[in-house]
């Protein structure tokens, strides 16, 4: 089971709502972890100010750090009970991301939990560049969080890939699934499993006149029926909790979050070194960007963050 111990909140400078740190301390709650909650600012005017001497632009940088600091410090008082510590980390950095990894990083954090944003007209998720690069290059858990609270007896997707039957990959499916169970059995939530497998390719169909496509489709989705249920029992999750369904992943685990009206989805993000660390995986791509609930991306072992490097 995967313990949350060391709790690393981005905290949002643009409102007092702070729905990433209302989920952090419900995670923390039950295990008595720690939380930080952190904030890097900039203000590029400061550095551009040729009047001021070094000294005194120091001085102007601390003091809206202080500012910042104060105003956390009243936003985590109504957080502060039931024995969940709470300790406060602003520091001035021009690049959120970069400082908000390296945080994690230096201080051993389980997991970064921060809010996205939503648009107004649309009412679906938003995420930022920072999002991005937090899920890209972050080599901890990062939580992405709505506003929308999680209710008892809600339901966890896991997007799980059984098309491949590799260490590595079996690897990170029971990563996927062991954050899923733990936040389960916290939430008393289901675990659900789910993998999208390809329809029958055209071309086969039209270069060989004697191709059965209704066959080749039968045979791939009880292939994929079959490992996915053996996935499942291995984690003592219910077969009636599996879905398999014909269609590209970035369609079907969207769609699927949503027919459920899932509170979660658990998806494990491609580890890369050299020129592609940056790049999190075309499929988990598209999928990040349809899904409408929270979102939790999981590294694969070994996962060595470009950061770390510096």
């Amino acid at each position: 089971m995967m313990d949350y111990q060391k709790l690393l909140v981005v905290i949002d400078p643009t409102t007092d709502k702070q729905a990433a740190l209302a989920r952090a301390v419900e995670l923390a709650s039950d295990n008595q972890a720690e939380i930080t909650v952190f904030l890097s600012i900039f203000d590029f005017s400061y550095e551009m100010t040729s009047i001021l001497s070094g000294h005194e632009r120091e001085a102007m940088r601390e003091g809206v750090v202080n500012q910042r600091k104060a105003w956390i410090e009243d936003i985590i008082k109504p957080y502060c009970k039931d024995g969940v510590k709470i300790t406060t980390e602003v520091i001035w950095h021009n690049r959120p991301f970069e400082s908000i990894i390296k945080q994690a990083i230096e201080g051993n954090y389980d997991i970064i939990v921060k809010g996205t944003h939503e648009h107004d007209k649309l009412k679906s998720v938003i995420f930022t560049p920072t999002d991005w690069h937090l899920m890209r290059k972050a080599p901890v858990p990062v939580l992405l969080v709505k506003a929308d609270e999680w209710p008892v007896a809600g339901k966890i997707v896991c997007a799980v890939n059984v098309s491949a039957d590799d260490d590595a990959n079996a690897t990170l499916n029971g990563k996927i699934i062991s954050h899923a169970k733990k936040l389960a059995s916290q939430f008393n939530a289901q675990v659900h499993l789910v993998n999208g497998y390809p329809g029958t390719p055209v071309n086969l169909a039209i270069e060989l006149p004697d191709f059965d496509a209704h066959t080749y489709s039968e045979t791939i989705r009880l292939q994929h029926e079959e490992r996915i249920c053996y996935l499942a029992n291995a984690y003592g999750i219910s077969p009636d909790f599996c879905h398999v369904k014909e269609g590209l992943p970035e369609d079907v685990i969207p769609d699927l979050a949503t027919e459920l009206d899932a509170e979660l989805v658990v998806l494990g993000t491609v580890g890369r070194t050299g020129l592609s660390a940056a790049l999190i995986g075309n499929t988990a791509e598209h999928v990040i960007d349809s899904i409408n609930c929270d979102l939790l991306a999981i590294k694969p072992d070994g996962y060595k963050s470009p950061l770390e490097e510096l």
